[in-house]
């Protein structure tokens, strides 16, 4: 049928294709130069890093990233192929190499290791290095590895964690705590453990108050390992017998008490809450807004949790106010989630709900702000068949011809996965595949869909953005935003931090040597900009 849009000047071939805007031979020239003209104006940014803020969009592999790049495209009104999230836009893209040290598809224990920690790791295991094996506590104390977030509060900075999921999940657990296990995140979660493992190591939830009291910021789920196993969940108005504390530890009362008392601290666990915080007269925020994961974006009760932009926002509002500058770490970390459950709306909607994140961070920040977006490993959804242009990326193929079409005739949609919990080749007609519950056909039914183990994108912009220019292995994040921020054991550089100096992509380099047989060369490049700001 023929198909609405609202911008362009649109045109109809056929009644069975979608309706998009034809674009002549001169407009993709023109788009091209135009783009090649600004690539051509980049510059790079030489400057100590004041700031780091890393989004991690958890298991946005690069068909997410598409087929949520064609989503937020479609949800506003656009055929959506040519949309681009806001994250796309940086001007400094790389790929990462995921695999675990043990794994050839990782998981986000070891990946999150990777990317914070800079060293690589064995999958399910967090703040260690490769020496530690899961669940094996023998090498623990000479394995324990610091992460960015540590390294920015060992020189007295300050730092947070945003994130959707439980707060003792393996991304941001990978920031604060070392263990041999990822699911050791409540005491309950130990009980079996070995003695040698109890000795030495905490739980997760543990760690981070009992082990991170300077962190400033704290948001996201998770209650139950916070809250002894007699307490009432004050929203849920129940206790938590099967996840909550056996040691009867109140890690929020633990967390409040903490705190220097020359500042001021807040706990929250709802939106009510959330929003009453007064910025200006909180030093340390925690809130805990669900027992387990947070909701949903497209399922979220606003009248309960802040959305992860809420979260973004109030977090850069508090860590702006350190002079010294600051490290925030952001999980999008539904999207993993829902692809578990081949759940591909809800995983795009988390997909684009970062992104706006990531706008968010974007406008409230200067150039002294290094931003890198990534993903901790891919998803097995694939994006296949031959949909028109501006068909509905999750609805159905309409196929044009016999060799576009399937051999047992029936309709098939654009998205699928390897695997996981959807139904396998199904007769799709007359059924809502874009429905928030809808499972997609997974080829291999298993109980919960695998991760993927492609290469996954890395988006930067701000001070040594530019560093991010190829494909590296995953642990050299964390060495790109250590040596932007001048944090850690690479800081010869940093002499001159005061200093901020940009060059053009063209000249990039203050000299240039070049070897024509026996003769050197030299040439200078000049037309570099200096900047000078206050760090």
């Amino acid at each position: 049928m023929w198909r609405t849009r609202s911008s362009g000047a649109l045109l109809c071939l056929l009644a069975t294709l979608p309706c998009v805007a034809l674009r002549p031979a001169e407009d993709w020239n023109a788009n091209a130069q135009k783009a090649l003209a600004e690539a051509l104006q980049l510059h790079h940014n030489l400057g100590v890093a004041k700031n780091v803020i890393l989004f991690l969009g958890d298991g946005m592999g690069m068909s997410t990233v598409t087929a949520a790049r064609i989503y937020k495209g479609q949800t506003n009104g656009q055929p959506g192929e040519e949309t681009l999230l806001n994250f796309e836009k940086f001007p400094h893209v790389a790929l990462s190499k995921t695999y675990n040290v043990d794994r050839q598809t990782a998981d986000s224990a070891g990946t999150a290791t990777a990317f914070l920690c800079g060293v690589k790791a064995n999958m399910a295991t967090l703040g260690v290095d490769s020496s530690v094996l899961r669940k094996q506590c023998d090498k623990l104390d000479t394995g324990k590895v610091p992460s960015i977030l540590r390294l920015f509060i060992d020189v007295g900075r300050s730092t947070g964690i945003v994130t959707t999921s439980r707060l003792s999940h393996a991304t941001p657990g990978a920031a604060y705590a070392h263990t041999p296990e990822r699911y050791w995140e409540g005491d309950v979660d130990m009980e079996e453990v070995d003695d040698l493992c109890k000795r030495k190591v905490k739980d997760i939830t543990a760690q981070l108050v009992e082990d991170n009291p300077e962190i400033k910021v704290i948001l996201g789920g998770g209650r139950r390992t916070f809250l002894p196993n007699d307490t009432v969940d004050p929203d849920t108005q129940a206790i938590n017998s099967k996840k909550g504390r056996r040691d009867s530890k109140n890690l929020i009362e633990i967390w409040k008490q903490s705190k220097p008392k020359s500042s001021k601290s807040s706990y929250v666990w709802n939106k009510k809450q959330f929003d009453a915080v007064d910025d200006s007269e909180t030093d340390f925020l925690l809130g805990l807004f669900s027992t387990s994961h947070m909701e949903y974006e497209l399922k979220r009760d606003p009248s309960k949790e802040p959305s992860l932009v809420d979260m973004v926002k109030k977090a850069i509002k508090l860590l702006s106010k350190d002079n010294r500058g600051f490290f925030l770490l952001v999980e999008g970390a539904r999207i993993d989630h829902a692809h578990h459950d081949n759940l591909a709306h809800l995983a795009l909607a988390e997909t684009v709900a970062m992104d706006d994140a990531v706008a968010v961070a974007k406008d409230m920040t200067g150039d002294d702000t290094l931003i890198v977006v990534t993903a901790d490993h891919s998803h097995v959804m694939t994006v296949g068949g031959y949909p028109q242009r501006g068909n509905d990326i999750l609805g159905l193929v309409t196929p044009v011809n016999d060799a576009e079409a399937p051999f047992d005739g029936m309709p098939f949609a654009t998205l699928s996965y390897t695997n996981g919990p959807g139904p396998g080749r199904v007769n799709l007609t007359g059924i809502n595949t874009t429905s928030l519950d809808h499972q997609q056909s997974a080829l291999v039914r298993m109980p919960w869909e695998t991760h993927g183990g492609e290469d996954v994108g890395i988006y930067a912009t701000g001070p040594m953005s530019h560093l991010f220019h190829g494909v590296h292995e995953q642990n050299y994040i964390a060495h790109v935003m250590a040596y932007a921020a001048c944090v850690g054991p690479n800081t010869q550089h940093c002499q001159q931090r005061g200093e901020v100096h940009t060059c053009s992509g063209a000249a990039s380099l203050n000299t240039l040597f070049m070897f024509k047989g026996f003769m050197l060369t030299v040439v200078v490049i000049v037309g570099c900009v200096r900047m000078t700001h206050t760090v």
